[in-house]
């Protein structure tokens, strides 16, 4: 299955439990039709608060130490806890059911094209904010579906061989510039361990796990088993990698994410890592602060 199909189908579970407590509530109310679409409404979203809640408990259980300058007031944990809820439910309820992935080629592009990967549970359209920077900037780029949801990392690195080989043929480049989220940068790593770094620019994961989370424990399919803290496969790909493919990659994290846990397991050696604070996992590429950042990689 892929994430649009899944993500349409828990929309639609969604609207058909929320019209039935909707219709509940109008019924023990004695009201109107509008009465129970408001109340199936407010549940709905006090449901998606709740998910996104425990994520940041769960979260913060294995919570890595937030470094003085990047600790957070009340106000401050109520922004980054709005804001990610808003993303999320604007990512998964909106733009991914509807996302499709695209090829965008500037015939005067003057950096390397740039190949976008998505993380678990998403599709293409996570990229729905940073694309029209880079098509301002007249950057070619490509974005892919990574299917199915459910799948062994390694199952990805084939489609991410066939977007490389496409992206390249129709730009006429001879390297291409990676930037992931999440689990894409680990089947970015992933890829380059079986085809090698000699067609790669530069990576840039957003939020990737690269030791493991806590929460991968909570995922299902092969791909969240990878990602459990510690694991094999996680060892197994770090220790096929050499200091000159470290140096490639630069990873963008926050001391405040809430689907990797520790946070700092964002960080790899060798790599350039830059750490932000007060940004949760999905609202990452949503972030201005963020893509301001990213936008700068690329360019420099």
């Amino acid at each position: 299955m892929s994430a649009r199909q899944m993500l349409r189908a828990l929309l639609l579970v969604q609207l058909v439990c929320a019209a039935l407590v909707g219709y509940a509530i109008a019924r023990a109310l004695h009201a109107g039709f509008i009465t129970g679409l408001l109340g199936g409404a407010v549940a709905l979203v006090l449901v998606r608060l709740a998910i996104s809640a425990n994520n940041f408990w769960l979260s913060s259980r294995s919570a890595s130490l937030t470094p003085p300058a990047h600790r957070l007031g009340a106000r401050a944990a109520l922004r980054l806890f709005g804001e990610e809820f808003a993303q999320s439910m604007r990512y998964s309820s909106w733009i991914m059911p509807r996302a499709r992935p695209c090829l965008r080629v500037y015939a005067d592009a003057r950096l390397a094209p740039v190949l976008l990967l998505h993380g678990y549970g998403c599709n293409s359209g996570y990229w729905a904010h940073l694309t029209p920077r880079l098509d301002a900037a007249q950057i070619s780029h490509a974005t892919l579906d990574l299917a199915p949801v459910t799948a062994p990392i390694d199952a990805y690195v084939p489609l991410v061989e066939q977007g490389v080989q496409d992206l390249l043929a129709a730009t006429g480049a001879e390297r291409v510039i990676i930037v992931a989220h999440s689990m894409g940068g680990l089947v970015a790593r992933a890829w380059m361990r079986t085809y090698g770094s000699g067609r790669v620019a530069r990576v840039i994961t957003l939020g990737t796990p690269h030791h493991g989370t806590s929460l991968a424990s909570f995922g299902i399919g092969a791909n969240a088993l990878q990602m459990r803290l510690g694991g094999a496969w996680l060892h197994e790909l770090a220790a096929s990698e050499s200091a000159a493919t470290r140096a490639l990659i630069t990873s963008i994290y926050s001391h405040h994410d809430n689907i990797v846990a520790p946070q700092t397991s964002s960080e790899l050696d060798g790599a350039r890592n830059l750490a932000f604070g007060g940004i949760g996992h999905v609202a990452l590429g949503a972030s201005r602060q963020i893509l301001d950042a990213l936008m700068q990689e690329l360019c420099n």
